[in-house]
């Protein structure tokens, strides 16, 4: 009753599977041909090496092989996806239904589509860099082609871009987590996990980035293992602190040790707990993978933090060397001649400095850069090499040219009280700042900061605190803020028992 449907299994997988532009399908004749010229005539005894075996001739990459089954009322098709070279199975399907040879469109049909995606999936996938091939939740090529296109976009920085199609993912299949991780991120690297970005024109997205992490973690108990610590690490980034990333970020290293994001994560936590010896071994090893695999990082910050790590550890002949490997990549990134201009300094290499910092400063003004963010971020690097002159210079250029720019204010007042250049006028600035947005954490902190340089212990700890509370509520941890409210914490308490 049910050999009919052989040939119409046949013909209704090829038909599906042609209409995918993804994918290349032999036609039946030239199959059955080569079957035929086997000497069989019944498809029941055709084996999984003799069709191998005609996979081969035809140059195809994957074999689908299958069956009718019967078990009481119940008809089930399975089929396997097998590679011909090594007959290893690849994926196996199967659907069933009742017995009732009017529902066989219907299992064609659904096993039609579950091949048809997995194998579009798997031929999308080969778009991702390599190390984002090995895991995809999801049974949709469309919400798939989706992500890779937002992926692509978050990899050139177009972040923008990026949401529109990560969102677009989302909305084809609401339970991709990857997509919504990704969106996550997109909303996180433009700081939409920040109240102060309200003032930039982000009133709808500032907390966005916190918002579909969330959305993430509410079905954490759903998913894999490996998916979940990914979640798991994500939230940690947003409401923990760098040690729990580190342990969930261990923990995926046993499902994929040779994932380079994974090294280059847990680097970035140990970097921004200062441990730059720990982050070092981290960074070099996600460069390693990318050169055994002869690709380029996806983006400069590999190649960035790791030189600023050695930098922060001594290791100039290093930076120097990770730097000249990350202009073949990145030849004109602002960021690598930044970084660049600081290690010549430092090595006293003033006639490559100033090439460096002129070749940034005509950058910087080719982004339409404005003269004060051109001079604050100038005075950052000064301050980071420990030219304070120079780097107090241009703060104060830079609230010269904004005035009444409170993240100008912020900027110079943190610069003295840190560097105890004048701790009197940074407490000054900085409270200029704090008419205009009273409760801003980040202005909170550098008043603290200040009030413990003059040792006002108690008064520094409130206010630390207060700053503390705030922006574990509105942004992300912070060591160095993590450590003003420790030193108080402390001060106040040996003050307490003498």
């Amino acid at each position: 009753i049910w050999n009919v449907w052989q040939d119409g299994v046949q013909d209704i997988l090829i038909a599906s599977l042609s209409n995918s532009e993804e994918l290349k399908v032999r036609q039946a004749e030239s199959v059955n041909n080569l079957v035929k010229n086997q000497g069989i005539i019944n498809y029941a005894s055709i084996t999984p090496s003799v069709a191998s075996s005609v996979s081969k001739k035809l140059d195809a990459g994957i074999l689908v092989y299958g069956s009718i089954k019967k078990a009481g009322n119940t008809t089930r098709l399975d089929a396997q996806l097998i590679n011909p070279e090594t007959q290893e199975v690849i994926k196996s399907f199967q659907t069933e239904v009742l017995d009732k040879e009017e529902d066989i469109f219907h299992l064609i049909d659904s096993l039609s589509v579950m091949v048809r995606n997995f194998l579009i999936i798997s031929e999308l996938k080969k778009e991702l860099p390599l190390n984002f091939r090995n895991v995809v939740y999801t049974g949709s090529p469309e919400a798939f082609r989706y992500f890779i296109y937002g992926r692509n976009a978050f990899n050139k920085y177009d972040y923008p871009t990026a949401r529109n199609w990560l969102s677009q993912a989302i909305s084809v299949d609401t339970n991709y987590i990857d997509a919504i991780l990704q969106l996550s991120m997109a909303y996180s690297n433009q700081y939409l996990y920040d109240e102060i970005t309200k003032s930039f024109g982000n009133e709808a997205d500032y907390d966005q980035a916190k918002k579909w992490c969330l959305k993430a973690y509410a079905k954490r108990d759903q998913m894999p293992m490996q998916q979940k610590l990914k979640t798991n690490r994500i939230y940690a980034m947003y409401f923990e602190s760098p040690d729990e990333q580190i342990k969930y970020l261990k923990q995926l290293l046993d499902f994929d040790d040779q994932n380079p994001n994974i090294y280059y994560s847990l680097g970035s936590c140990y970097f921004e707990l200062y441990q730059y010896d720990k982050a070092i071994p981290e960074y070099e090893k996600a460069l390693e993978i990318y050169n055994k695999w002869g690709i380029k990082p996806d983006w400069i910050f590999n190649y960035i933090y790791l030189g600023e790590s050695y930098h922060n550890t001594g290791k100039y002949k290093e930076e120097e060397k990770v730097y000249k490997k990350a202009e073949q990549y990145f030849p004109d990134d602002p960021n690598l001649i930044f970084h660049q201009t600081g290690l010549a300094w430092t090595l006293g290499d003033t006639v490559a400095a100033k090439r460096y910092l002129e070749k940034g400063m005509s950058l910087m003004k080719s982004m339409s850069m404005s003269e004060a963010s051109i001079a604050a971020i100038l005075a950052l690097g000064y301050s980071n090499i420990g030219s304070l002159d120079k780097a107090e210079e241009y703060y104060r250029k830079a609230l010269s040219l904004e005035p009444e720019n409170p993240v100008r204010l912020n900027d110079l007042a943190y610069f003295l009280i840190d560097s105890k250049r004048n701790v009197d006028l940074g407490m000054e600035l900085v409270e200029k700042a704090l008419q205009q947005k009273p409760d801003y954490y980040i202005y909170l902190d550098t008043k603290g900061w200040g009030l413990y340089r003059k040792g006002k212990y108690q008064e520094a700890l409130e206010i630390l605190q207060k700053s503390w509370d705030l922006r574990r509520e509105k942004a992300i941890y912070d060591h160095e803020a993590f450590l003003h409210l420790e030193a108080a914490k402390k001060a106040v308490a040996e003050h307490q028992n003498n």
